[in-house]
Parts: C-alpha cells; structure tokens; sequence
C-alpha cells in the first residue's frame, strides 16, 4: 500500500480527529484587513476576524495559498510518503487548486490535486471519505473516482449573514446589496458545480429558513440523506437552534454543526447560516 500525504487548505474545517491525524497537513490561506497579511487560523481566528471587522477601513480581502508554500510542503513530504492526495476548494472560488497543480510540476512526489468544488465542512467530508476509503484499501484511482462521486452528489444552501460584507469583499454589486437592504432581501445563496449562485430570494429570515429545509425533505425523500452538515459563522446558538429543529423534523438523519472558518467568513458574515448533504454516499 502506499503511504498517502493528505493536504487540504484552511476553508476546510478540522476538528479532533483530524488535527490529530500523523498524515493530515493543512495549508492556511490570507487574509488582508487594512493591507495587513495575516495567517489564516494561525495569525488570526474566526472569532478576531470578526470582531477586527466591525472597524476596518477598507474592504478585507482573502488570498489562496501562493504556489511557493505548496511546493514547499510537498518536497517536504517527499521524504516520508508515497504519494500526495491534495482535497482544496472549489477552483471557481479560489486559486489554491492551480497553486497546487503548478507545485506539482517541481517536485520528485506524485501529487493529486482534487478540486472539491466545495468549501468548508462539506470539503472536510470528502477529506475523511478519502482517508476512509484509503484505510479500506482503496487504491488511489478508486479513491478519486469514489470522491467524484461524492463531489456531484453535493448540495449546499446558505443565508448569508451580511450582503454589505458580501458587498464590501466583491462578492456583490452595489445595486444589489442597496435593494437587498432596503427590501429587507434574503437571499438564499446555493453552491452548484462549485459556483455561488442565488437560489431564491425572499423576504425573511424565517421564510429563507423554511426553503432551506424544504430542499432537504426533498434530496431526503429522493435520496434518503444520512448526514447533514450545519455551516454557520460566528453564532453557535443559532447553529444549534437549526440543528433542534431539525431533528424533530428528520430524526434519522445525523446533523453535524461546524463553524464556516475566518476566510469565508471575510465574504459572507458572522451570521451567515445554512445546511449542506451529500446525495451519495460511494
């Protein structure tokens, strides 16, 4: 069997398990408040981001990881593993995949770059399915063809928490966030083929909540969903609000909570909240 170096970046939630997992290696992306760089999850967390961006004076920016600590980290794997599995957000979003591809080039290592066309917990998921199927004895091209599986079979509906943060990131124009704010518009933001795009819009936080759940009883009575992640920003309670409710409606679905981290943060708010599920389970 080879012995596998797994790599992901820090969109990608980390909980005990994996933060303590021999073979588990996490890149950080940047994030610029006030033209100052900071690490993400090293310099700064999600709740000091939060907090630092209630008084910066410019629009915070984030950056993926440059192709130098890519190739840095794989030569360094080169002496202990066989091969890299690289599981990194969605390449519509970010830049970290051709990060990766373009490191692969200058190193003596294999290296498979997997572009989850996804972020945060849900790409945590297929980071664990990988390892998983690789303890299993998968080989390498099952693992990925398994993965891909996995990937298609995503869905993810998120409210997001502020359209001025999602304004003032570049995520959204300024005649949208101004008749989002001023007809009180929730838009309920979805992630398809590893693009956001809006799903629907509607007039309330209650009635965004009730859409939301509404796709899940669909996916659930098409596909007989078994997990479910609750991605929020800064407010657990709120998290867990969902996650009661939610299981009084689906009692033999699992549902995970799992903070969205400080880069998507950056973009989308400290009360952003939404669900996301896997229709298949390869």
């Amino acid at each position: 069997m080879k012995k596998i170096a797994w790599v992901t970046d820090s969109t990608a939630y980390l909980d005990e398990e994996l933060k303590n997992h021999p073979d588990v290696y996490q890149v950080p992306m940047t994030i610029v408040l006030d033209d100052v760089e900071y690490l993400d999850g090293k310099d700064l967390t999600a709740e000091e981001l939060y907090k630092r961006l209630k008084s910066v004076k410019t629009p915070p920016k984030t950056s993926q990881p440059p192709v130098g600590v890519f190739m840095e980290l794989y030569k360094k794997l080169e002496k202990e593993y066989d091969l890299v599995f690289s599981v990194l957000i969605s390449s519509k979003l970010s830049g970290t995949v051709a990060s990766s591809v373009q490191a692969e080039q200058d190193v003596n290592i294999p290296v498979i770059t997997f572009d989850s066309k996804i972020l945060t917990y849900p790409l945590t998921s297929l980071l664990k399915k990988g390892i998983a199927l690789a303890d299993q004895g998968a080989s390498v091209d099952e693992i990925k063809e398994k993965l891909e599986i996995i990937r298609e079979s995503n869905e993810t509906y998120v409210m997001i928490g502020s359209l001025e943060q999602l304004h003032r990131s570049g995520r959204m124009s300024g005649m949208q966030f101004y008749l989002g704010s001023m007809l009180n518009i929730k838009p309920i933001i979805s992630i398809e083929d590893g693009v956001l795009n809006t799903k629907e819009k509607v007039r309330s936080d209650n009635k965004a909540r009730e859409k939301i759940f509404n796709y899940l009883n669909q996916s659930h009575e098409k596909y007989g969903v078994k997990e479910v992640y609750i991605l929020y920003g800064l407010h657990k309670e709120a998290a867990d609000e969902w996650q009661s409710q939610l299981e009084a409606r689906f009692p033999d679905i699992r549902f995970l909570s799992c903070p969205i981290g400080a880069v998507i943060g950056v973009h989308a708010g400290e009360h952003t909240i939404g669900i996301s599920w896997n229709n298949a389970d390869a």
